[in-house]
């Protein structure tokens, strides 16, 4: 068989799955060209990726949208063969906000359903239109977290229609304990979205997701932007690596060894690679640390 992104799926607790490669759509807008991500979406789809990852605060779904719908006319791809991930921003958890957010990212996109929605941190704004809400000295405006009540709206939204799958992200175990233990529950998460790379391969976490047969999406898997105002830049980019370069040089792209992939590394090179977690979490989002429902203070 081919291998390929377009041809390789992870099959999901509600009986979905998910391609194993995706395409991150967040760019930096200040550094970012108009038109980028539409371009970038395209060429992605052109040379086989099926997973795009979005969401309505990277202010470009219009894009991504357009990109989706334009391989669509040319016969590129059929909508079923997309998988888009959209994300439930912190101001709006309030149960009312969830479907009209939804409804809001669907009709920018153009499309009629999103195949994954999650909610993007667990952590709840001052409900409202503004993204990163502040009072007048610059302060974040907080708002008391009620995950079970988000969750429950976006039960009704999946099953409305308006999207297949329901998961999380940057979730810590007992911010997901919630969600799994919370009675009456109708759809399980079937993903959490967190920052996984070789310097931060969060095992303890991967296993308890897995026990609970909720998959790790991986973000940051390459490293992230450098901004300073909300990522750790003390350890050096990932792109920088001696070894990962000399791999990358050896097999033609990065990442772990999976069954899927026509690569193998030898036992000296997985022993090598694994000793390059540093434990080091690049997404540290510290502005939010006083967040009572902030959750990297914990363990994973």
């Amino acid at each position: 068989m081919h291998l390929s992104a377009a041809n390789h799926h992870i099959p999901l607790s509600d009986g979905n799955s998910i391609p194993i490669i995706g395409l991150g759509t967040f760019s930096e807008p200040q550094w970012t060209p108009k038109g980028a991500c539409a371009t970038s979406v395209k060429a992605a789809i052109n040379i086989g990726y099926r997973h795009i990852d979005g969401a309505y605060i990277y202010k470009n779904e219009h894009q991504v949208g357009e990109a989706i719908r334009e391989k669509i006319a040319e016969g590129k791809v059929q909508r079923e063969d997309i998988f888009y991930c959209g994300k439930l921003w912190a101001t709006n958890h309030e149960p009312e906000m969830v479907n009209p957010t939804l409804e809001r990212t669907l009709e920018i996109l153009q499309l009629d359903y999103v195949d994954l929605y999650i909610i993007e941190i667990p952590m709840a704004f001052k409900p409202g239109d503004e993204i990163y809400p502040r009072d007048e000295n610059g302060r974040w405006l907080y708002h008391k977290s009620n995950l079970c009540a988000t969750w429950e709206a976006l039960e009704a939204c999946k099953d409305a229609g308006l999207v297949k799958s329901l998961g999380v992200s940057n979730f810590n175990p007992r911010q997901l304990e919630l969600i799994l233990n919370k009675p009456g529950l109708k759809h399980k998460p079937v993903c959490n979205q967190v920052e996984c790379h070789p310097y931060f391969t969060q095992p303890k976490l991967l296993k308890f997701c897995q026990q609970h047969e909720t998959v790790i999406v991986a973000y940051s898997t390459l490293g992230t932007t450098r901004n300073e105002a909300w990522v750790n830049s003390s350890s050096p980019p990932l792109l920088m690596d001696e070894l990962l370069n000399s791999l990358g040089k050896k097999i033609h792209c990065f990442g772990f060894q999976h069954p899927i992939f026509a690569f193998s590394l030898t036992e000296e090179e997985m022993k090598d690679f694994e000793a390059l977690n540093k434990n080091i979490r690049f997404v540290e989002l510290l502005m939010w640390s006083d967040h009572p429902e902030y959750p990297f203070h914990e363990e994973y």
